[in-house]
């Protein structure tokens, strides 16, 4: 589901805790309302909010890890294409054409994951390098160092190959959905309690609408970390493209 779908879904959740337990003030008899019940709702509200922070915690963690994670996985992409470029020019004229096609190749997989279209997002696209590792293959090297060169950019292609079905593999989303069902309880349950002993005036109904919107945007920020090839928070394209500047040279 669309991060800002889902975003709107909690914070009309977390919000709307906080209205409910405006009205409950009204519903509920006096004596439930006392000091002694409102020190336990504080000692109850106290551990939900503190197993809402750690839970939004590990959330924040897993979804940053995971990014950061592709974001080496494709920088390490790009090194392996340029080291490739490199193997295959010390190759000799022979080469030429197969490093036109890496260029090639190169370019179609970052327009076809960084462009606008319907499809994008996808680190496994038909970008051609199966063809370029098909031509390495046809490659009749007459030195040793030819047969070397060869060697290392074969080698460099099976790890080209690795990284992306790898990033591919990882393309699934990692927030559990029961996690965050969870925690988008706890801080229900936590703005009811905020709203059930709020004074009715503007003030605290637009802290109480800040707040929501605060947490719905941190939510939010953690599901787009956790869809770097498509959400708004994208995984840069920058390596891959100064890796295209230099091939060819």
């Amino acid at each position: 589901m669309n991060p800002i779908a889902v975003s709107a879904i909690i914070f009309c959740c977390i919000f709307g805790g906080a209205l409910l337990g405006m009205l409950l003030r009204d519903v509920l008899p006096e004596h439930h309302l006392n000091a002694d019940t409102k020190e336990l709702v504080k000692l109850g509200v106290g551990l939900i909010g503190t197993m809402s922070a750690l839970l939004l915690g590990l959330l924040v963690a897993s979804a940053k890890s995971s990014y950061d994670q592709r974001s080496a996985e494709l920088t390490q992409m790009a090194a392996n294409i340029i080291l490739l470029d490199r193997a295959l020019a010390h190759y000799g004229p022979a080469t030429g054409e197969t490093r036109g096609m890496l260029r090639t190749a190169l370019t179609r997989m970052i327009d076809q994951v960084w462009s606008n279209d319907t499809k994008r997002g996808t680190v496994l696209p038909q970008t051609g390098m199966d063809v370029v590792f098909d031509k390495l293959q046809e490659l009749v090297p007459r030195t040793d160092a030819q047969h070397m060169l060869q060697s290392q950019a074969e080698s460099i292609m099976i790890n080209f190959g690795q990284e992306r079905s790898l990033l591919f593999a990882q393309s699934g989303s990692s927030i559990s959905t029961p996690f965050l069902m969870v925690v988008v309880f706890w801080l229900t349950v936590l703005f009811v309690s905020f709203g059930l002993f709020a004074p009715r005036n503007a003030t605290a109904i637009v802290t109480l609408l800040i707040s929501a919107i605060s947490v719905a945007a941190a939510l939010f920020l953690i599901m787009e970390l956790d869809r770097p090839f498509s959400g708004a928070i994208q995984i840069s394209s920058v390596p891959l493209r100064n890796a295209l500047t230099a091939l060819g040279h």
